[in-house]
């Protein structure tokens, strides 16, 4: 955190170099909540270079209040918000074939399977099954849901990064999770 505070002070002051290295230390994760938030790598991709554009233009007003990666996730959960209150990105439906990025060798939590492909197939099935489910709750639910338990972050810090109170976290994440295995039941029988 003291290494992020001694960045933001030098990119504030025009270094370019420390700016490039918050890109660098953040895009990965930035990346993977926008992919979670979006469910594609070509928007969470448009959305990820989006959320540097705005954080470079803001730069300037953060005061260190709370925590850069804090800071980061709320910039992206607002503007995956109002962009899908645009309607920028692009209806995808279940029929449209896998991409190849999500064939690979990851479970559904993102974890190495290995070579077994029934256990790949089994795993970019159940990816597809969620992804769709996700889909089908609220802007505000699927950040809750996405940021609990896709980022493992705490309630307070859900909160301070939506701008809402836990008691508001925790309600959304209910209802999420609510939503989710209600679309989901039908798994349960197969």
């Amino acid at each position: 955190m003291n290494d992020d505070f001694n960045l933001i002070k030098q990119a504030q002051s025009g270094d370019i170099g420390a700016f490039r290295d918050i890109v660098e230390r953040y895009n990965k994760r930035i990346y993977y909540l926008a992919f979670d938030l979006t469910g594609n790598g070509e928007d969470a991709e448009d959305l990820s270079q989006e959320i540097f554009i705005k954080m470079f233009r803001s730069l300037k007003d953060f005061r260190g209040e709370s925590k850069l990666s804090s800071w980061l996730y709320r910039i992206t959960v607002n503007t995956w918000i109002d962009m899908k209150r645009t309607r920028i990105f692009k209806l995808r439906s279940l029929e449209e074939p896998f991409e190849e990025e999500n064939l690979g060798d990851y479970g559904v939590t993102g974890e190495l399977i290995g070579g077994n492909p029934e256990k790949n197939a089994e795993a970019s099935i159940m990816r597809k099954h969620l992804q769709w489910a996700l889909k089908k709750l609220s802007p505000r639910e699927r950040s809750v849901f996405v940021l609990r338990h896709y980022n493992d972050m705490r309630m307070i810090e859900i909160g301070e990064t939506l701008n809402i109170s836990v008691g508001s976290v925790k309600s959304h994440l209910f209802r999420a999770i609510k939503k989710l295995q209600k679309s989901l039941a039908f798994l349960k029988h197969e």
